[in-house]
């Protein structure tokens, strides 16, 4: 078969892939349906040689198999229903009985999802660890700060990891809370009022989600409340987002002007015509992925308001959404920490370019420690800004044209001005900031670990 997505051949690890494939679904699908038939044969609907039977008949199912079924019955669950009963003859009597399709459908995700997001958790562990290491080795090494890609007051290279750190954390926690949402199964009929199975519908509910391992939902219509499935795909639009954050931070601290951070490229080319180039292609995979992440946001969005009970508008687009969203994020993961694992700091050109502005980003230092002498907020700014402006013109430094302000030079000693203008002492509460950084991130991480060790 020929293959046309890149999600087949290119992006997405083989874990993740497993979980998608027209095989994995088809395996997920089954598991719920024996779910059902196990509950009805709890209650007395059929004998556990029955339940044996079809659970045995249904090992060997091919999606080839359901796929032919489907071309002649127009219906992808009631292709599987039919080949798993007709595989087990008589035994197959109560496969699906009472159910509708999204009772499978929408259970089997919730299946996928948990096992999904645990491989999503993980992976961004493995990144947040090493995004903590970073922050440590460089929390002391001053660098210039950027606003409005315009050198700002300094901060440290360790204190910009921080903040990747705490937002990636943040990225993690939704994941955890949505898992709430989402990871929760559906067994209640054509409307959702489990009319099929009378007085047995909260039964036949409770002894499926055993089985399963989930809890359900507590109302529904004929399909899952479709709010989770967005918030789901928002946040790992939100999580692309940051790492898109991160890659552009790297592509740009590595244009050859600023120098300060690259990708450790090693023999990879960078250019097929240009030999000398190294380009950030990791992280502009990064960032060409999470614009896809992005745009599937409004999809589902769109999937919430169903007609009524349901109709049939989100089907489609979901077949798209739901699999491609944890591909795609799974790509963006890896890369991600490959990014992260081989990132080269050069911090002589961190040094070289806090000297850049000749003093300029410390003015704010110089209006501070004005009106602390008494001068007013305002007028220290028009002070700091006059002689800025004269710096620039005359290409000197901020200190000497300090110097040559009668009103600053008769407050201030030039020993003084050299420690108010010194950017290394200007990092104000930057180590205790970084702390709050790793300590949120180290709290949630205590909780993920004490609730894994609770499901263990």
């Amino acid at each position: 078969m020929d293959v046309v997505c890149p999600i087949d051949w290119r992006y997405g690890s083989e874990e993740m892939r497993r979980i998608f494939t027209r095989e994995g679904m088809i395996k997920y699908r089954i598991r719920v349906e024996l779910a059902l038939l196990h509950a009805l044969k709890e209650l007395g609907y059929l004998s556990e040689d029955e339940y044996v039977k079809v659970e045995k008949a249904s090992e060997s199912i091919t999606p080839e198999e359901v796929d032919k079924l489907e071309a002649k019955l127009g219906h992808d669950v009631m292709a599987l229903v039919v080949s798993m009963a007709e595989r087990a003859g008589d035994a197959g009597r109560f496969v699906h009985f009472g159910a509708t399709s999204y009772d499978i459908v929408d259970t089997a995700y919730a299946l996928m999802f948990r096992d999904a997001l645990s491989i999503l958790k993980d992976k961004m562990i493995k990144s947040l660890e090493k995004l903590k290491d970073l922050t440590l080795r460089y929390q002391d090494q001053v660098m210039v700060g950027r606003t409005h890609a315009q050198h700002a007051v300094p901060i440290t290279l360790g204190f910009k990891f921080a903040n990747y750190l705490y937002e990636m954390t943040r990225s993690l926690e939704r994941l955890v809370e949505v898992e709430k949402r989402v990871v929760l199964g559906k067994m209640s009929g054509a409307v959702g009022t489990m009319a099929s199975w009378g007085k047995d519908g909260l039964r036949i509910e409770q002894l499926v989600m055993e089985k399963l391992n989930l809890s359900p939902h507590s109302i529904s219509t004929q399909v899952a409340p479709r709010d989770g499935f967005a918030e789901l795909i928002s946040d790992l639009a939100i999580a692309g987002s940051v790492m898109d954050r991160f890659a552009i931070e790297v592509r740009e601290l590595m244009r050859p002007e600023i120098g300060e951070i690259a990708e450790g490229v090693g023999e990879r080319v960078g250019s097929s015509t240009m030999p000398h180039k190294e380009n950030p292609v990791t992280a502009e995979k990064i960032s060409g992925l999470s614009k896809l992440l992005r745009g599937m946001v409004i999809s589902e969005l769109e999937n919430i308001p169903l007609w009524h009970e349901r109709d049939l508008t989100n089907s489609s687009s979901e077949r798209f959404i739901i699999s491609h969203a944890f591909l795609i994020m799974d790509e963006m993961m890896d890369s991600f920490y490959e990014l992260l694992s081989n990132l080269r700091v050069n911090l002589e050109a961190m040094e070289r370019n806090l000297e850049l502005s000749k003093g300029l980003n410390m003015a704010e230092s110089l209006m501070i420690n004005l009106t602390l002498k008494g001068i007013p907020r305002h007028k220290a700014h028009e002070m700091v800004s006059r002689i800025s402006r004269e710096a620039r013109k005359e290409n000197t430094s901020l200190l000497e044209e300090a110097m040559k302000d009668k009103m600053i030079s008769s407050t201030f000693s030039r020993e003084e001005l050299e420690r108010i203008l010194n950017p290394k002492a200007y990092l104000g509460q930057y180590k205790a900031i970084i702390g709050r950084a790793i300590d949120s991130y180290e709290r949630l991480l205590n909780r993920l670990n004490e609730a894994r060790g609770v499901i263990h």
